[in-house]
C-alpha cells in the first residue's frame, strides 16, 4: 500500500460500481463493519484522509473533521440528505461537502406510491392473514380497503422526487394533485398534471394520501404531530420516504390506533434503527426499513455520483453535486 497518494476515507462498503472509479490513483480504506465503525475505529480510519465518502447514518462533526487533518479536502455523502454533516464546522475549515441528488428520484418516488397503494389495499395485513391461516374463502367484505383514483393527494415538498410522486399520482393513478412548498410555485407541473398549489392547512385537511418529501430541518422538526394528524380526514394515509424526525411517531401511533387516519406507510423512523414500539403492534400501517432508494440502479448511480464528487474535487476541479 502506497501511503503517498491521497487517502479515500469509504466509512462503509458501498457498490462496486462506485469503488472502481478510484482505481489505483487513490489509497482507499473501506470500514469493515456492517453498522458502523465504533468511534475509536472511525477516527483512526479517516485519519490523514483527503476525502471521506460518508453514509447518512455517520456523524461528520468537527471532531471528526479534525481527526482527518489538513489534508482533507472533500467530505462526499452517499445519500440526498446532509444533516448528518456539521456544514458550518466544514465550511470553517474549506473542506466541500456534496450528495447525490437526482440520481435515486425514481427510486423513492416508486417507493413513496408503493407504500401508498400498499397501505390503501392493505397488502401487508392481507399476507399476514393468509400466512396466518385465517383465509377460508372469498368473502365480499373481506381486507377492503380505498381505490385512489380519482382521490386527492397531497405532496408536502415540491423538489425532485416531490415533483416525481406528483407526475405517478396525477397521470398514472388520475388523482388530483395538491401541493405545498416554501419555494416557487412550479407552474410547468402545475400545467403537465394539473396540480394545485396550496397551505399547508388545507393540504392536510382535503388530502387522501399525504406523502412528505421534506428535508429534516428545525422547521420541518415534527412538522407532522398530534394536532396535524388530527386534522387529516379518517380516511388518510400518511407517506413518509422523507427523515424520520419530520413525524412525531408517539402521536402517529395515538392517531393509527385510535383510527383517526386510516394508516401510514414509514420508511424511516424517528430514532433509527429504533421504531416506536407502539407502531410495531398495529396492523394499518405499513414499514420499510430505509429502503425507499433501494433499487440497484439507484445505488450504484449513488455510488458513482458520489466517487466522482471525490475524485473531481481531489484532481481540483468543481464538485458536481455541492451542498450550499
Amino acid at each position: 500500500m502506497n501511503e503517498t497518494k491521497p487517502i479515500v476515507a469509504v466509512t462503509r462498503k458501498i457498490p462496486d460500481a462506485g469503488l472502481k472509479l478510484f482505481g489505483d490513483r487513490y489509497t482507499v480504506r473501506v470500514g469493515n463493519k456492517v453498522r458502523g465503525l465504533p468511534p475509536r475505529e472511525f477516527l483512526a480510519l479517516v485519519k490523514d484522509a483527503s476525502a471521506i465518502l460518508a453514509l447518512l447514518t455517520d456523524k461528520i462533526d468537527a471532531k471528526i473533521l479534525d481527526a482527518a487533518g489538513k489534508k482533507l479536502k472533500i467530505v462526499a455523502n452517499y445519500a440526498v440528505g446532509f444533516d448528518n454533516i456539521d456544514l458550518a464546522a466544514a465550511k470553517k475549515r474549506k473542506i466541500t461537502v456534496t450528495n447525490t441528488p437526482a440520481v435515486l428520484t425514481e427510486a423513492v418516488a416508486e417507493h413513496a406510491i408503493a407504500l401508498a397503494l400498499g397501505v390503501a389495499r392493505r397488502l401487508a395485513e392481507s399476507d399476514q392473514f393468509l400466512r396466518g391461516g385465517q383465509y377460508h374463502g372469498w368473502e365480499p367484505e373481506l381486507l377492503l380497503g380505498p381505490e385512489l383514483r380519482g382521490k386527492t393527494f397531497g405532496i408536502v415538498g415540491l423538489g425532485r422526487i416531490g415533483s416525481r410522486v406528483a407526475e405517478i399520482a396525477a397521470l398514472g393513478l388520475q388523482m388530483k394533485v395538491v401541493y405545498y412548498d416554501r419555494g416557487n410555485r412550479d407552474r410547468q407541473l402545475e400545467q403537465k398534471t394539473g396540480a394545485e398549489a396550496v397551505t399547508v392547512r388545507k393540504l392536510l385537511t382535503a388530502a387522501d394520501v399525504i406523502s412528505l418529501h421534506v428535508p429534516l430541518t428545525p422547521q420541518t422538526r415534527h412538522l407532522i404531530g398530534k394536532a396535524e394528524l388530527e386534522s387529516m380526514k379518517p380516511t388518510a394515509i400518511l407517506i413518509n420516504t422523507s427523515r424520520g424526525p419530520v413525524v412525531d411517531e408517539k402521536a402517529l401511533a395515538v392517531a393509527l390506533r385510535n383510527q383517526t387516519i386510516w394508516g401510514a406507510g414509514i420508511d424511516v423512523f424517528e430514532f433509527e434503527p429504533e421504531v416506536t414500539a407502539e407502531l410495531l403492534k398495529l396492523k394499518n400501517i405499513i414499514m420499510t426499513p430505509h429502503t425507499a432508494s433501494a433499487t440497484r440502479e439507484a445505488r450504484d448511480a449513488m455510488a458513482e455520483l458520489a466517487a466522482n464528487n471525490v475524485i473531481a474535487v481531489l484532481e481540483g476541479k468543481a464538485p458536481l453535486t455541492p451542498v450550499g
